[in-house]
Formats: C-alpha cells, structure tokens, sequence
C-alpha cells in the first residue's frame, strides 16, 4: 500500500523500466480505447439520427390513393417506394389495413391490437425483425380520418458502418499497443540511461572507488538534483571516513603515547623499590634519595593520569562556570604562578596596543579557573623553552577579530580551531618570546597530544606534550581558540582569542 493505492504483486515485483513501459502502455491504450468508444458512440448516434429525420421528414399517403391486393399479398411495381422505406397502415381499431415499400422481405416486428397500441411508436422507436437478425427503426404518424400508418427503415447499413468501425479499431488499437511496447521500451531505456550510469557508478564507489563522483548533476531535472545530493553524500561519507581513519591513528598513536609517558616512571619507582627491597644494609642516605626519586616519578605520574583525566573530560561534555571574568586579572594570577621559577623575572605584562600607556581590563564570560589554566601553560610553555636570557611579553588587551590582530588565518599561522568572524570584538592574551621558533612541521603538530617540539628534551626537564592540548581544548570550550605565530629563528607568538563579553 503506497499513498493510499494498492499495487499489485505482479507489478510491483517488477523493474522500475518494466513498470514505466506497463503504466505507459496501459495510459496510452485506455486513451485510445476511450477515443474509439466515443468515436463509435457520436457516429451511431449521428447515424441515427440521420435515420430519425429522414422517417419524421416522410410523409406516407393516403391509405385510398394506394390500390393493391389485400395485406399479405406481395407488392406490385406500383407500390414500391424509393430507399428501404416500409408503411403500414392500421385502422383505428389496430388492425393492419396495407402495406407498401421495398427493401428487406423480413420486415419490422410489430405490436398489433386494439387501439392506441402504437402509442410507443410516437417516438422513433427501434425493434428487433420479425425473424433473423437485425433491426428497424419506426416511427408512427396518424392519417387524419383513416387510422395510423408506420413509417419504417432498415438499420442494416448503420449496423454495417458500426460493424466495420469497430474491426477497424480493434487492428488499430492492436497495433498502437504493439507499437507503444516497440517504442516506449527504446524510449524508457533512453529516458532511463542517466540512471543506468549513476548505477554502475555507484557500484564501482561501492567496491571501494570514493574518487569517483555522479556526472549527471543538472539541477533542471530530478535525476541532476539526485546526482548532486549523492555526490554530497560521498563527499561527506569520504570526509567521514577519512576523519575516523586519522581519529584512530591518533587514538592508537595516544595509547601508545600515554602507555610510554606511564611506562617511563613506573620502571623508574619499580627499579628504586626494588632496590632498598634487595639492600636493606643501604646507607641512610641513598635510602633517602631512593624514596625521594620514588616520590618524585609517582607525582610526576599522577600529574600525567591527572592531565588524561582532564583531557578526556573536556573531549566529553566539559562543565564551566559562567560567569564575567576579568581577562587581566587572570593574567596576572597565572604569571604571579610562575615566580617560584628562577627564570620568571623575564616575563614582562604589557598592553596589547603599541600606543596604550596603561593595562585595561578586559572582560569575558567563563570560567575563571579554566581561563588561568589555559595562560598559565601558555607562560610556562615560554619559559621551559626558550634560552634564560630570552625576554617574554604577555600583552593583554581588546581588538576586532582580523588577520593582524588575531582570530582569523594568515600567514605563517597555526591555530587550534575554525576561524571566528571578521569584525567580532575580542579579548586577547599573546605571550611572546624571541626564542629559537618553530618549524613549519613543529608548528602544525603543536597542539597534538604528547607532541614535544624537542624530541632530545628529556622529561625530567619537561612536560608530558598535553599542555598546549588542554588549553587548545578550553580555549574551544568558551568559543575561541588558541593561535601560534612563528618563524624558524625568530621567536614565537602564542595568542589566546576569546569572544569579549558584551
């Protein structure tokens, strides 16, 4: 049942082809039956009633103007009438008095008796012959002072002319159904090719082919709007596949990253536990520096499984608060974090407009907390890796979003996220040092899961690769993203843009 119209089983097992070319076929042949049967119909009527007028335009005689024999008796010479025209005459009583005319010897079958039983005839009126087949139309016509008469006329030459209209429609309508099912298969299989070609091509993209696409794409014609809504599927489904083959590259590639980064201070605590186990008469002092390194690889390893945690949080539905958070402050927070460092006494705070003279507050909606964590990282990242004798700048300040000021592409530009609009009021915090840089291949890695730019860098002295990652990750969280300007040799500009509160 399909819209309220059932489809037969035959049919509806059928090809798509075969059933266009049995609805056409069947369309085509109901039209040309109905214009026959209407055919047939006006022409017998129009026959018909040619018929009626020439029996109402006959006017017979008067029954004594006509000499003759009895009725029953065969007609002389004299009594014949032109065409196939048969009268009878009636008294008023009903009874047949003569009869004249010519034509077919088995005559009209009439009802005869008492008076007015020709009251059915005061039409023309059509009756089947006495014997045979056949049949006449009669009309009855009163003879003023004499009875009735019966005007006849023979309805053979209309049956004929019918007869032979309908044998005529019938060849004809067989060989229109012959000729549609010749033609309308060519024209169906024409009509149907651009769907034979979107067939085969997609069963070649099924076997494994994505780099082939529907060529029939005019959007004029439902199959070219079909051809142009699949293509967008492959597109999409290639782009799917494509993102899920490099999201299990880098899920396998972050097992085996957070499998090592764990490995390395497990072996670490294993080999120092196993060593004041084994050699109990260890000095006090090397049995102190072995539970200090013990210590030290279970922090370092908590702080990893802690940033894990984080990350997997943030990739599922992170929790903020939101709240208006003065962009400055937090700034200022972060980097008071880092005095405990010896290097920290570089870092310097300014605004971010050259012509400013003082800091403005800047203000944004989020979460405090999150936002200190992600320039924290940003100023850490500086400091561990740049010489000691490299000056940073945090510079904090507002800006529209544009290629020069941040929050759109450029060049010589890697960001964490997709661009923000042109023109968008923004609050930014750019940490720069003038430092060594980065590669083009070390800047597009940056914000990947454990990636260390110095491969030779050990860990002791360095993170874990996640840092960047998790301020990547908030950064995208509150709206905005986290942008890297660098050149080998000529420092690095990390930029956290955010959408400014309104």
């Amino acid at each position: 049942m399909t819209g309220g119209v059932t489809v037969p089983d035959w049919l509806r097992a059928r090809s798509l082809r075969r059933r266009l070319l049995i609805g056409a076929t069947l369309l085509a042949t109901l039209a040309v039956l109905a214009s026959q049967v209407i055919g047939v119909v006006v022409l017998r009527s129009w026959l018909l009633g040619r018929v009626d007028e020439q029996l109402e335009d006959f006017r017979p005689p008067r029954p004594e103007a006509i000499g003759g024999p009895i009725p029953g008796e065969p007609d002389d010479g004299q009594r014949r009438l032109p065409s196939d025209f048969r009268v009878y005459f009636y008294t008023p009583s009903g009874e047949l008095r003569k009869s004249l005319g010519s034509g077919p010897e088995n005559g009209p079958e009439l009802r005869t008796g008492q008076a007015g039983s020709f009251s059915e005839y005061r039409e023309p009126t059509t009756v089947p012959a006495r014997s045979g087949g056949g049949s006449w139309r009669v009309l009855r016509q009163d003879v003023p002072g004499e009875g009735s008469a019966v005007v006849a006329l023979p309805l053979d030459t209309l049956q004929g002319a019918v007869s032979k209209l309908l044998w005529l429609n019938s060849a004809l309508l067989l060989a229109t159904v012959v000729g549609l099912i010749a033609v309308g298969r060519w024209v169906v299989r024409l009509g149907l090719l651009p769907l034979t070609r979107m067939e085969r091509t997609a069963g070649a993209i099924a076997e494994g082919n994505l780099d082939l696409r529907l060529r029939e794409t005019d959007p004029h014609t439902e199959i070219g709007r079909l051809g142009r809504v699949l293509n967008t599927m492959i597109e999409r489904l290639r782009a799917a596949l494509r993102e899920r083959e490099s999201s299990e590259a880098r899920l396998r590639r972050f097992v085996a990253d957070a499998g090592h980064e764990l490995r390395t201070p497990l072996t670490s605590m294993r080999g120092f536990a196993e060593l004041v186990l084994k050699h109990e008469s260890l000095p006090a002092e090397q049995r102190h520096e072995a539970h200090r390194m013990i210590e030290q690889n279970a922090e370092r390893m908590s702080l990893l499984v802690e940033d894990l945690l984080l990350l997997a949080k943030l990739d599922q539905e992170p929790v903020y608060d939101r709240e208006e958070v003065d962009l400055l402050s937090v700034t200022a927070d972060a980097i008071s974090g880092t005095a405990h460092r010896e290097s920290s006494s570089r870092v310097r705070l300014d605004p971010l407009r050259p012509d400013a003279t003082e800091l403005e507050s800047v203000r944004v909606i989020g979460d405090s907390h999150r936002l200190r964590q992600v320039v924290g990282n940003l100023v850490s990242n500086a400091l561990s890796h740049t010489p000691p004798d490299t000056d940073i700048r945090v510079r904090v300040g507002t800006a529209p979003a544009g290629s020069a000021s941040g929050g759109l592409n450029g060049p010589a530009r890697w960001a964490s996220g997709p661009e923000l609009v042109a023109g968008t009021p923004t609050a930014i915090v750019e940490v720069t040092d003038s430092g060594p840089g980065l590669t083009p291949e070390q800047a597009g890695q940056v914000f990947d899961r454990f990636y260390r730019a110095d491969a030779a860098r050990t860990r002791e002295h360095g993170g874990s690769g996640l840092g960047l990652a998790i301020a990547a990750a908030i950064a995208g969280s509150h709206g905005g993203r986290i942008e890297l300007d660098t050149r080998a040799g000529r420092g690095a500009t990390f930029r956290l843009v955010l959408p400014e509160a309104e």
